[in-house]
């Protein structure tokens, strides 16, 4: 397993009867979390000094119970390695948060172990600065991913089908001190962006890919994660590039385990680019059980 344990501003502080009970930077939120299907006493106490809590419902979605949060509020992430860029070198990633539907914060904590994998790939390659290592983040949510390969010194092209998301992911970055960085914002549905970089011929060094289980394009498409990821995979490494560095994908789905992440990039992108595959939950440390969360599985493909 992977496990996304650099974290400052973040702990999985416990996990009991179907919840998580998380800090994020000085507040403590509860959240459902379906992979925790054990019952254990509430002994941390946390669980007693929570600011939110997020109740599910029998009939489907939940609602925000609040006590003390505020509408908004910020946490930190230090990479591993230093920033290639003078003046970025130490300086953490940014992040706003705020509760919203559907019990998310507007950031996938355990994502930062997949950060640090293409983060240090991108430093390696130590490309001139007039030619950086250019990167495509598919369903980019609200910019981690994009973050973390730009403050490694990488041009990046972020596509999401929600114009809240990249509005939120451009504040982000604002931030972290990457409001110039070379990076390109686009609302777009991904599968119809891929096809139209094809027909331009344009190539990518790096390709990262979050999609959903299940989303609407901006214009009502509907995506499928069972039914349309090979095709999206096929359509998609036609965008990689000769000196092609990275491939990521993760997925949230249940059923689709790591080795199924692997047999698709086997497939459709080692069989004709060589390389090396690999694919493995994430997780997440638990500081009350010493225990590590799942949280998902990535697969990713290096040259």
């Amino acid at each position: 397993m992977w496990i996304a344990d650099n974290w400052q501003d973040y702990q999985v502080l416990d996990a009991s009867g179907g919840e998580k009970l998380e800090r994020w930077g000085n507040y403590i939120l509860v959240r459902p979390d379906p992979q925790v299907i054990w019952n254990t006493p509430h002994s941390h106490d946390g669980w007693k000094k929570k600011n939110g809590h997020y109740h599910r419902s029998a009939k489907g979605g939940g609602e925000w119970e609040f006590f003390r949060l505020p509408d908004e509020w910020s946490i930190s992430y230090h990479l591993k390695g230093a920033a290639r860029n003078e003046g970025e070198s130490g300086r953490p990633l940014t992040f706003r948060l705020k509760p919203f539907s559907f019990k998310h914060t507007g950031l996938f904590p355990e994502q930062a172990v997949n950060w640090e994998w293409f983060s240090d790939i991108i430093r390696r390659a130590n490309r001139p600065a007039d030619k950086p290592v250019k990167v495509l983040n598919l369903f980019a949510y609200t910019g981690g991913a994009t973050l973390a390969a730009a403050a490694a010194g990488a041009s990046v092209v972020h596509v999401d089908a929600s114009k809240g998301m990249v509005g939120w992911a451009k504040e982000n970055a604002a931030a972290s001190g990457l409001a110039d960085a070379p990076i390109r914002w686009l609302v777009d549905d991904c599968v119809k962006f891929a096809e139209r970089e094809i027909r331009r011929g344009n190539k990518y060094d790096g390709i990262i890919m979050d999609p959903p289980s299940y989303g609407r394009g901006p214009k009502g498409e509907v995506w499928k994660m069972e039914e349309n990821i090979w095709a999206f995979m096929e359509l998609v490494s036609q965008l990689l590039s000769e000196d092609a560095l990275f491939f990521l994908i993760n997925s949230y789905t249940t059923g689709l385990q790591p080795a199924v992440l692997s047999y698709l990039i086997n497939r459709a992108i080692m069989t004709r680019a060589g390389g090396r595959v690999e694919a493995e939950e994430i997780g997440l440390p638990v500081e009350e059980s010493g225990l590590v969360l799942p949280c998902g599985a990535s697969g990713r493909w290096q040259k």
